[in-house]
């Protein structure tokens, strides 16, 4: 080719890159099927990306499509998959949301972390100090710890990455590092078919709970206070949820264990709710040793009462906010709705309502996935997507791939190597 042939080819490239990533024309959809050589994720499909190797996590950051690997990042248009930028990374995660989120990255047992653009891949802010980075909706926390005792949390702005507070904490540094490290708080309902980050970062909590040798330091995010320190009972597990900390105890007796929850506000300690024989299954078996935190969404906890029927409790004043029979269970919950099932029928449930707003039968060994966007249903090599409220089905695709991110107009789904973006109707 000659060279005023491949002058003509370059600025033909970049046209139709430019017109795909500004919505004008798309060509991308129809290019797809001879781009990959690998068969389509799922029929109707916007577009399909073969990506580089498997994926840690997919997340959607605005227009931006993350993909994490076991030790890089790399973005991608979400409007046609136009490749962005990539980074080598060993952990990434979302923070802020839609138009103001940022891509946080870091390397394991190296101090410090970056926030990204998530169009550009370019640093917004970088950190040398921090060993533990949490990202939120609204906020990223960090610990930095200068000595054995001396470790210090710090929020900060995502977007405009300035500091909004900063706490002394003594030394919890020693069990906390790299991306969202455990907190005592709620245990999400997860699925295999949908990834456990599909809903995205979540809202700040009010209360924040860090493990501190045997005792849990509580920070007040609003103030940025160190408002309590609790240690537990070695028949007691404490969880920092909805602006109040949990107090489960487990007694073992007749071979069974007896359980009792008692809600505090800090910093006075007042009791605010509390249940007798309210099972958060914090723990397996007879000996009452309690190993997990109890399940639920964000402000909701998922308990059994003593005749084994599922109950759904408001965490801040402990409101029922759902109580089932013994045929039915709690698929997937957040701090707006629940999926239930029962027999072979799933069932979403308005707190606010008080009352069931959509059904979907037939589908008898379905899982569920909450997110901010939409309700998701997979079962059978079917991925159906919900309006929350009401139940309209915004996608119904025949598919085996895995939901890794829902943003406001669709999904994305992978199946192996292959990335696609199921766009709502």
């Amino acid at each position: 080719m000659s060279g005023s042939g491949k002058g003509l080819a370059l600025v033909a490239a970049v046209t139709v890159t430019v017109l795909a990533t500004t919505g004008v024309w798309n060509p991308f959809p129809r290019m797809w099927s001879w781009i990959t050589t690998s068969g389509p994720v799922a029929p109707g499909a916007r577009w399909q990306q073969e990506l580089g190797g498997t994926p840690q996590s997919v997340a959607i950051a605005g227009d931006a499509v993350i993909v994490e690997y076991r030790n890089s990042v790399e973005a991608y248009g979400l409007t046609a998959a136009v490749p962005l930028w990539s980074s080598d990374a060993d952990w990434a995660s979302i923070a802020g949301r839609g138009a103001d989120a940022v891509v946080v990255t870091g390397r394991l047992l190296t101090k410090g972390y970056q926030v990204l653009d998530p169009r550009t891949g370019v640093a917004r802010r970088s950190d040398t100090t921090a060993s533990a980075v949490w990202t939120y909706q609204d906020a990223i926390v960090d610990l930095s710890c200068s000595g054995g005792d001396d470790c210090r949390l710090t929020g900060w702005d995502p977007k405009a990455g300035t500091q909004l507070w900063s706490v002394g904490t003594g030394g919890i540094g020693f069990v906390l590092d790299a991306g969202n490290p455990d907190l005592p708080d709620t245990r999400r309902l997860t699925s295999g078919d949908v990834d456990d980050d599909v809903a995205g970062p979540p809202a700040l909590p009010g209360l924040l709970g860090f493990p501190d040798d045997g005792q849990i330091r509580v920070i007040d995010t609003a103030t940025g206070k160190l408002v309590q320190t609790v240690r537990p009972a070695r028949d007691q597990r404490i969880a920092v949820v909805a602006g109040r900390v949990l107090t489960v105890t487990g007694t073992s007796r007749d071979g069974t264990c007896y359980y009792g929850v008692v809600a505090t506000a800090p910093p006075r300690n007042n009791v605010v709710w509390q249940r007798d024989g309210l099972n958060l299954r914090t723990a397996d078996g007879s000996d009452c040793k309690q190993g997990r935190d109890p399940a639920g969404g964000y402000n909701v906890v998922l308990g059994v009462d003593p005749y084994g029927r599922e109950l759904l409790i408001n965490g801040y004043d402990g409101r029922d906010l759902w109580y089932g029979d013994k045929e039915s269970d709690v698929v997937a919950v957040n701090d707006s709705y629940a999926v239930i099932r029962k027999d072979d029928t799933l069932r979403g449930w308005s707190f606010s309502k008080g009352k069931a707003v959509w059904r979907q039968t037939g589908r008898p060994e379905a899982s569920a996935a909450l997110t901010p966007y939409a309700a998701i249903v997979v079962s059978k090599n079917r991925i159906t997507a919900l309006a929350l409220a009401s139940g309209a089905v915004r996608a119904d695709v025949r598919t085996d791939a895995k939901v890794f991110a829902v943003g406001p107009d669709g999904m994305i789904a992978v199946s192996g190597r292959d990335m696609a973006y199921l766009a709502f109707s």
